[in-house]
């Protein structure tokens, strides 16, 4: 953990290499990826055989391939009623946010009588992975899912890895709840080329997201221009910004709720108070040896964590765009007024009550979002990602004769003379 503080000297060469830091994952996995894929769009379903037992230990063969819609309702009904009772709530409130992402569609006519517009329309089939075993996650069902359902895709297929046959019942419950569509028992890069190219078990689709490893993230980047992907995602990250009025032990552990994710997870914070920065210090210390996520949330926060310290908050607004962080935290009185100032941050909290853990489960808002200084360009999942716009025009007699000659006319200055013959034929 680091400590950065704005009075000093070398404040800004320290801060660039913060900023510059990157935390992907050292494996070099390309090559390996772009092998499997191969060996999948060769060999299809002898493929996902060979490796799933390789890697999974599982027959798909002698096992089964895929987990039916009752299997997944049955898990549901199975749930500890608590447990049912959050997940339905967040799926509730995910759906609601996301319905009103919905974009609308345009059509009208201009002065001189065309008529144009935009036309959206969901993907046909869309693939979501979903990490598998018992340490799965049901909260990224639902937030990949609904969206896509809502966007109006007809087809979810789901592809989660059963490693010796273990299955998370609330994943299960949670592909029930959001209605996804079927789920095959494949998993890693094999089970997101299976869904580019498709085989002989499942059909291909139009867009895959979904969290997974490096493979699963690598396998995504090769793919992207066959089918459409969310994000290729990198370590966790969450920026802090907090003045000493908060309690030290709230703090401390929403910094530590992205830490647990993976040693190479991200937490940093941003205070106007030097005495309070310590006394969050001192409550991650008391915090960690009572997490069952000890191990990589104490490598996360020992090698990745940063304390930066300002003479006032109102300059956090600069530093937080350069950062760009994956989830920002506005723990102050006035959250709006810096809020206001930030344009660079995939998803932010505002207030000393709202922890960025709230929007990972059921907020609203999605929780997969642009790591690594991404949101600089891109977006959390959204509707839009399962859905297209399709433009249309629609000419007159009368308007093709006022928009006609410009149009000739440019396309004699680019040279290309098919062009302007196709529009002058239209003006005789």
């Amino acid at each position: 953990m680091i400590t950065l503080d704005a009075a000093d000297p070398g404040f800004e060469t320290a801060f660039a290499a913060l900023v510059d830091s990157r935390r992907e994952v050292d494996t070099d996995v390309a090559t390996d990826v772009t092998a499997i894929l191969s060996r999948v769009r060769a060999e299809g379903d002898g493929a996902l055989i060979d490796l799933t037992q390789k890697f999974d230990r599982f027959d798909l063969d002698a096992e089964g391939w895929s987990i039916s819609r009752d299997e997944c309702a049955a898990a549901y009904t199975r749930l500890a009623p608590d447990l049912r009772a959050a997940l339905d709530l967040a799926a509730n409130r995910i759906r609601a946010y996301h319905e009103r992402q919905r974009p609308t569609d345009s059509d009208w006519t201009d002065a001189t009588g065309t008529r144009m517009g935009a036309r959206w329309t969901a993907v046909e089939a869309a693939g979501l992975y979903v990490p598998g075993g018992r340490a799965a996650y049901p909260s990224s069902v639902l937030m990949n899912a609904i969206p896509a359902k809502v966007a109006g895709v007809e087809r979810l297929a789901m592809v989660t890895p059963t490693p010796k046959g273990a299955i998370n019942a609330a994943v299960l419950a949670a592909a029930h709840i959001a209605g996804v569509d079927e789920i095959w028992r494949v998993g890693g890069a094999q089970a997101v080329g299976a869904l580019a190219y498709g085989t002989a078990h499942i059909a291909p689709v139009d867009v895959i997201v979904g969290p997974g490893n490096a493979w699963v993230a690598e396998a995504k980047r090769q793919l992207y221009g066959r089918v459409g992907i969310d994000m290729v995602a990198g370590p966790s990250e969450i920026l802090v910004v907090a003045d000493a009025d908060n309690d030290p032990a709230w703090i401390a552990a929403d910094l530590l709720s992205q830490a647990e994710h993976d040693p190479t997870s991200q937490s940093i914070l941003i205070t106007d108070n030097a005495a309070f920065a310590d006394a969050v210090v001192a409550a991650v210390e008391a915090l960690l040896p009572t997490l069952s996520t000890e191990t990589s949330a104490r490598a996360s926060w020992d090698t990745h964590a940063a304390i930066i310290l300002l003479g006032n908050l109102s300059d956090a607004p600069p530093l937080i765009d350069r950062l760009a962080p994956e989830h920002l935290e506005l723990a102050v009185a006035d959250p709006d007024a810096l809020f206001a100032r930030v344009r660079h941050a995939g998803s932010v909290f505002l207030g000393r009550h709202t922890p960025e853990a709230i929007g990972d489960y059921l907020g609203g808002p999605n929780h997969v979002l642009p790591t690594g200084r991404r949101a600089r360009f891109a977006s959390g999942l959204s509707v839009t990602d399962f859905m297209k716009r399709t433009s249309f025009l629609a000419a007159t007699p009368v308007s093709i004769a006022v928009l006609g000659p410009a149009a000739a006319t440019l396309a004699d200055a680019e040279g290309l003379p098919a062009h302007a013959a196709s529009v002058r034929a239209r003006l005789a």
